[in-house]
């Protein structure tokens, strides 16, 4: 093989590329490949936590439905650190407070059922969806990123063919390169987050739909309850 064909190969490769970059170019890059780190490390910890969150809630709701007593169940798994758990428990919580005194009024008894588990899924789901917002950012952002990066590189190109005089492809080719290589990085960051970030939406959608269908089911045995009390 040609040996200035070898040295150029090994001018382009990535490594290269970075190592000859502006300081500018080195900090998009090292910036980008930080936010995709993160941004894995992120999709890796929250797969793990939607997938163990979802098969404990089915077993969860699961024993909950098979329960004969109520009260028995909540004691003994009340206190679990799963969202239906805590749906269990505002809703109890709620039930005993309204349900303490000699009078009770039913229909706001009803509506407080409602008022106090829907606002329990809304803070569980909240809890959940803590992180998303970090993939959305990085899915947002990297690419600009990376295109600022490329547009700093092929500055330093089109200064190297002005100061050299000289416009051939060895001159502009290394600040080209490393500009393209910044947006690859950028693209390289962004994809996985806004792929990651549409699934995980859609799982947590899925999520909602199921406490809302479990706070539901408990609201209406309550409501049954509460028409046998006086």
């Amino acid at each position: 093989m040609n040996p200035i064909l070898q040295t150029d190969a090994a001018t382009l490769s990535p490594i290269a590329l970075f190592l000859q970059a502006d300081w500018v170019v080195k900090g998009v890059m090292l910036g980008l490949l930080l936010a995709s780190v993160w941004t894995w490390a992120i999709i890796i910890g929250f797969w793990l936590k939607l997938g163990r969150t979802k098969r404990k809630s089915a077993q969860f709701e699961r024993d909950f439905w098979k329960a004969d007593d109520i009260d028995a169940f909540y004691k003994a798994n009340g206190q679990t650190n799963l969202p239906s758990a805590r749906v269990l428990a505002a809703g109890v919580t709620e039930w005993r407070r309204s349900t303490n005194g000699n009078a009770i009024d039913r229909d706001g008894t009803r509506e407080r059922l409602g008022t106090v588990m829907g606002a329990a899924v809304a803070k569980e789901i909240d809890d959940i969806s803590d992180r998303l917002n970090v993939l959305a950012t990085v899915g947002a952002v990297a690419p600009f990123v990376g295109l600022f990066g490329t547009v700093w590189g092929i500055m330093r190109s089109f200064t190297a063919i002005a100061s050299q005089q000289n416009t051939s492809l060895s001159v502009v080719a290394p600040g080209i390169a490393e500009a393209l290589f910044a947006t690859a990085i950028g693209l390289f960051a962004a994809i996985p987050a806004v792929i990651a970030y549409n699934r995980f939406g859609h799982a947590i959608n899925r999520i909602e739909a199921r406490l809302n269908r479990f706070a539901d089911g408990f609201h209406a045995t309550l409501s049954r309850q509460l028409d046998g009390e006086r």
